[in-house]
C-alpha cells in the first residue's frame, strides 16, 4: 500500500519554527506534517499561496471487468466445430479398418490352423522313426562295472573332504563383510577369496558331474534295456496324443476354451535335445565299455588337478591377506599422524576465533559514540541543522566502523566454518582409524588365524590313495 492510500493518522501537535518570510510560512507545512509520503507525492515546488496536494479516491479501481472477449467466444465455437468434424472422420476411418481387420484375421486363422496340422504330422513321423530305432536296441554291457564302482567310491570320498576348505573360505568372506565404512572395498584379498571359493566349487562341480556320470554309466550297464523301454513307452504315449490332435477340427467334439494356455510352457526339451536323448540311449548301450574305461581315466586326472589347484589358491590367499594387513597398518599410522596435525590446527583456529570476537566487541563502543553524536546533533534547531564537515565526518565514521565490523564478522564466519570443517575432518580421521583397526583385526586375527594350515594335505590323503589305472 502506498503512502497516499494509508489511513490518515491524528497529527501530533506541530513544533513550529520561526519562518524566514510570511509567504514562506504559508507555503511550508508544519514540521510534523512534513512526512515521507507527502514528499513523495509532491513532484514540484508549490508556489506561494497554494495549498498542499490532496489524495483523491479513484472509483474506477473497483470496476468489474469481463472475463472473455467476443473474439474468444467465436474462437471457442470454431474450435468445437473443428473437433466435431475431426472426430466424425476418425470414426469413419475406424469402421473401414475394422472391416479389413475382420477379413485379414479370418484368413490368417485358417492358414495358421493348416500350418499347425502340418507340423503335428511332421512330429508324428519323427516320433515313429525314433520309436522304431529304440525298439531295435536291447544289448547291455557289464564288463566295466566293478572298476567303475571303485573309482566312484574314491571320488565321493574326495568330494566330502573339499567341504572343510570351502567352509574356511566362506567364513573368511563372511568375517570380511564385518568391515565398516570405506574399508568395505573389493580388494585383492576379496578377489582371491572369491576365486578360491570358485576353484573349490568348480572342483566340487566337476567331481559331482563325474559322480553323476559314473552312476548313470553303472545304471546303464545294469538296466539299459529298462531305460530304452521307458523311452519307447513315452514316445508311444506322445504319438497317441499328437495323432489325436492332428485329426482335431473345428467341428470335433471335446474342444473347449483354455484361457492362458498359450503362456504355459512346461517344456523339458527342444527338438534337438529330444532327439539326442533317444540317440544317447542307443549309443550308451552300444558303447558302455569304452565309456566306462574313459570315465575312470577322467576321475583319476580330475582328483590330482583339483588337489594342486586348491593348494595353489590357498597359498595365494594367505599372501594377499598378509599384504593387506601391512597396507592397513601403514594407512592407520598415516591417519594417526594427520589426526595430530588436525588437532593442532583446531587449537590455532580456536584462538583466531576468540581474537576476532574480541575485535568485534571492541568496535561496539566506537560505534555507539559515533551514532550518539549523530543522533544528538539532530536535535539542533532551525538553521543550525547544518550539513557541516563534522556531520560528514561522523557519517563516514559510522560507515567505516560498520564496514570494519562486517569484515570482522565475515572473517569470523569463515573461521567458524573452517573450525567446523576441521572438527568434521577430525571425526572422519578418528572414524577411519577405528575402521582400519577393525579391518586389521578381521584379516590378521580371524582370517589368517583360520588359515595357518591347509585343511587338505595335497600329498597325503584320500585324493592320492587311488590306485593307478
Amino acid at each position: 500500500m502506498s503512502c497516499s492510500q494509508m489511513a490518515p493518522k491524528t497529527p501530533r501537535t506541530p513544533r513550529m519554527a520561526t519562518p524566514l518570510t510570511p509567504s514562506l510560512s504559508r507555503a511550508l507545512p508544519p514540521i510534523a506534517q512534513e512526512t515521507v509520503g507527502n514528499r513523495l507525492s509532491r513532484s514540484y515546488t508549490l508556489p506561494p499561496g497554494v495549498s498542499h496536494a490532496q489524495n483523491f479516491y479513484n472509483p474506477a479501481r473497483n470496476a468489474v471487468y469481463a472475463r472473455f472477449s467476443t473474439d474468444d467466444w467465436k474462437k471457442s465455437n470454431t474450435a468445437n466445430f473443428g473437433v466435431s468434424e475431426k472426430e466424425r472422420a476418425e470414426a469413419e476411418r475406424l469402421r473401414a479398418e475394422a472391416w479389413r481387420t475382420v477379413r485379414a484375421t479370418d484368413q490368417r486363422t485358417k492358414a495358421r490352423q493348416s500350418d499347425a496340422s502340418k507340423r503335428l504330422n511332421e512330429r508324428l513321423e519323427d516320433i515313429q522313426f525314433w520309436r522304431r530305432e529304440l525298439q531295435k536296441e536291447s544289448q547291455l554291457n557289464h564288463d566295466e562295472s566293478e572298476n567303475l564302482s571303485e573309482h566312484l567310491r574314491v571320488l565321493e570320498n574326495a568330494l566330502q573332504h573339499t567341504a572343510k576348505p570351502l567352509k574356511i573360505s566362506e567364513e573368511c568372506l563372511m568375517n570380511r563383510e564385518k568391515r565398516i565404512g570405506i574399508d568395505q572395498v573389493h580388494d585383492n584379498v576379496e578377489r582371491q577369496l572369491i576365486k578360491e571359493v570358485e576353484v573349490i566349487k568348480r572342483c566340487q562341480g566337476d567331481m559331482q558331474k563325474l559322480i553323476d556320470k559314473a552312476k548313470v554309466q553303472l545304471k546303464l550297464n545294469r538296466a539299459a534295456l529298462h531305460e530304452i523301454d521307458k523311452d519307447v513307452k513315452h514316445k508311444s504315449h506322445s504319438r497317441e496324443i499328437d495323432d489325436r490332435m492332428y485329426h482335431l477340427r473345428d467341428h470335433s467334439s471335446g474342444i473347449a476354451y483354455h484361457p492362458g494356455i498359450e503362456t504355459v510352457d512346461n517344456s523339458t526339451s527342444v527338438p534337438q535335445s529330444w532327439a539326442r536323448f533317444s540317440q544317447e540311449n542307443i549309443l550308451r548301450s552300444q558303447k558302455c565299455r569304452a565309456a566306462s574305461e574313459k570315465l575312470r581315466g577322467c576321475i583319476d586326472s580330475l582328483l590330482r588337478t583339483c588337489a594342486n589347484d586348491m593348494w595353489s589358491q590357498f597359498s595365494t590367499v594367505n599372501n594377499a591377506l598378509n599384504s593387506r594387513v601391512r597396507e592397513s597398518t601403514d594407512a592407520k599410522n598415516k591417519l594417526q599422524a594427520n589426526l595430530q596435525k588436525t588437532m593442532g590446527e583446531i587449537f590455532d583456529v580456536d584462538r583466531s576465533i576468540a581474537l576476532l570476537r574480541k575485535a568485534i566487541a571492541d568496535k561496539e563502543a566506537p560505534m555507539k559514540v559515533a551514532q550518539t553524536r549523530l543522533e544528538e546533533r539532530t536535535r539542533r534547531l532551525d538553521i543550525e541543522i547544518c550539513n557541516d564537515p563534522a556531520m560528514n565526518t561522523l557519517q563516514r565514521e559510522v560507515c567505516e566502523i560498520r564496514d570494519s565490523i562486517r569484515a570482522l564478522k565475515d572473517k569470523l564466519r569463515a573461521a567458524e566454518a573452517a573450525l567446523s570443517r576441521l572438527n568434521k575432518t577430525k571425526g572422519l580421521l578418528e572414524n577411519d582409524i577405528a575402521v582400519k583397526e577393525n579391518s586389521i583385526q578381521i584379516d590378521a586375527k580371524y582370517c589368517l588365524g583360520m588359515r595357518k594350515t591347509f585343511p587338505m594335505d595335497p600329498k597325503v590323503g584320500p585324493i592320492f590313495s587311488m590306485p593307478m589305472a
